[in-house]
């Protein structure tokens, strides 16, 4: 997710939400570091990855140990932003939840991360509100499942056993 900045001057301290070791991190700036190295011209992959971290580090604490991996995350979300295509990161659990904000999404957003608790598994969890973004992907009933952009389930809450069938297939 992220947040649209109110001016220019905000446009650094904007956050987005990235996957970094299959888990969500939110990055301060990527947005503005990644203008900013695609202004740079032709540079290789490993250049770009640098470059970036250079720019981010400063903004974002970056355990030594994972200057990789957030490398690597920051260069997939280079690509992405020039419209390349870019395979999310493996293992990586992305769950959308779809629906206006009623108490049945919110009690299968709820089973949701209990049920990811109950499995250890790391996933970015977002719930959509926005009738239009839930009209673009083609949901006619609320609440909604998407489970790495495959819909799962709408217009009603899946058991627990079905759940826990779906999240422990989509980890494998």
């Amino acid at each position: 997710m992220v947040t649209t900045p109110k001016s220019p001057c905000d446009a650094a301290l904007e956050v987005t939400r990235i996957m970094v070791g299959g888990l969500p991190v939110g990055i301060t700036g990527l947005q503005a570091a990644i203008a900013q190295v695609a202004a740079l011209g032709e540079l290789s992959e490993a250049e770009i990855a640098q470059e970036l971290y250079e720019r981010l580090k400063p903004l974002n604490y970056i355990p030594p140990r994972a200057a990789e991996e957030y490398k690597q995350a920051f260069l997939r979300e280079f690509r992405k932003a020039r419209g390349e295509a870019a395979p999310e990161e493996a293992g990586a659990l992305t769950i959308t939840i779809l629906g206006p904000g009623c108490p049945t999404c919110h009690r299968l957003e709820q089973m949701v991360y209990e049920v990811l608790t109950e499995l250890h598994l790391p996933a970015q969890v977002e719930l959509v509100q926005d009738l239009q973004a839930i009209a673009a992907h083609g949901i006619f009933a609320t609440p909604a499942l998407l489970i790495n952009g495959q819909v799962r389930v709408m217009g009603k809450v899946p058991s627990r056993e079905a759940l826990t069938e779906w999240l422990r297939a989509a980890a494998s």
